[in-house]
């Protein structure tokens, strides 16, 4: 029981440090689909339709109606059964806005679709949701904590209890391993996964090994946080940080390609692996942009 007592210290712990950020908090079974204010129609819903569609709105006041309802279905119905190619797909219309046509006074139109206010943050929903529950296949998984931009599931947390010496941070990334798995959808939409302990942490992406889950060592890029701060209140006071998390997500995240050849068949497969910015190379990149 004690164990049990803890865990949920350490998540209303990294909640309370996410709403010191200016993040907003709900429990996610209030907003369940079964629950007396519904965001979601069914528990094999990820995205939150309503803040998605109302950011959309909001963000792309100048594009007519039929064509941001157009970007919202292709947000909704990715083009693939792949986890890593959807997501790809995403990152794309998250990073670079999706391509819309329309029609004006007779004349067809292009732009884009943006799914973030990328010039003024203070105008996007920063949510973060504990407990919140995907059932896909018959199977039903609940994260202890995912951050919604926008209604969009951009950030799982997993935690262990630091206190149950069984309780790793290797655990909590396997378990994101479990989750990946179980309930893909949800993971579509995924920009980072970060395992903790309550104490250590570490981010890494959709495809990162365990070696390449990292720490993010620094608040402010200047100096590193010292062995005794917990690099969960680091990671959440760094990098989940509103400007730092979006930065990273746009501009710091990339998709590489790598062929292999199977020498016994000559058969060719390409793989793609996602990587993310580590926090030295993300602070020393912006400060080479702001000193140039």
């Amino acid at each position: 029981m004690t164990n049990k007592i803890t865990e949920d210290a350490v998540e209303l712990l990294a909640i309370d440090l996410l709403e010191e950020q200016d993040y907003d908090y709900i429990f996610a079974p209030t907003i369940a689909p079964d629950s007396d204010f519904p965001e979601r129609q069914s528990f094999s819903d990820v995205v939150l339709i309503d803040r998605l569609r109302n950011a959309i709105d909001t963000i792309n006041p100048d594009i007519p109606l039929d064509a941001r309802e157009q970007a919202l279905k292709e947000v909704l119905n990715l083009p693939s059964q792949d986890l890593v190619v959807n997501n790809e797909a995403f990152h794309l219309m998250l990073a670079d806005g999706i391509e819309v046509e329309y029609n004006v006074d007779g004349n067809l139109k292009g732009g884009k679709v943006w799914l973030v206010d990328y010039d003024d943050l203070n105008e996007n929903d920063f949510l973060v949701c504990n407990q919140f529950t995907v059932i896909e296949e018959n199977t039903n998984k609940r994260p202890d904590i995912v951050i919604f931009v926008n209604g969009l599931p951009l950030v799982v947390i997993e935690l262990k209890n630091a206190a149950d010496e069984n309780a790793t941070v290797k655990k909590a990334y396997t378990q994101l391993q479990n989750y990946k798995n179980a309930v893909p959808s949800l993971f579509y939409y995924n920009s980072l996964l970060v395992a903790s302990d309550g104490f250590d942490a570490k981010v890494g992406s959709l495809t990162s090994g365990w070696s390449r889950f990292h720490a993010w060592k620094s608040i402010d890029g200047k100096v590193e946080s010292s062995s005794t701060t917990p690099q969960m209140e680091t990671l959440i006071r760094g990098m989940l940080r509103k400007d730092v998390l979006i930065d990273l997500i746009r501009h710091f995240t990339v998709f590489e390609k790598f062929k292999k050849e199977d020498t016994e068949t000559g058969i060719t497969t390409v793989t793609t692996e996602k990587k993310i910015a580590a926090y030295h190379q993300y602070y020393a990149v912006n400060k080479a942009i702001i000193s140039t």
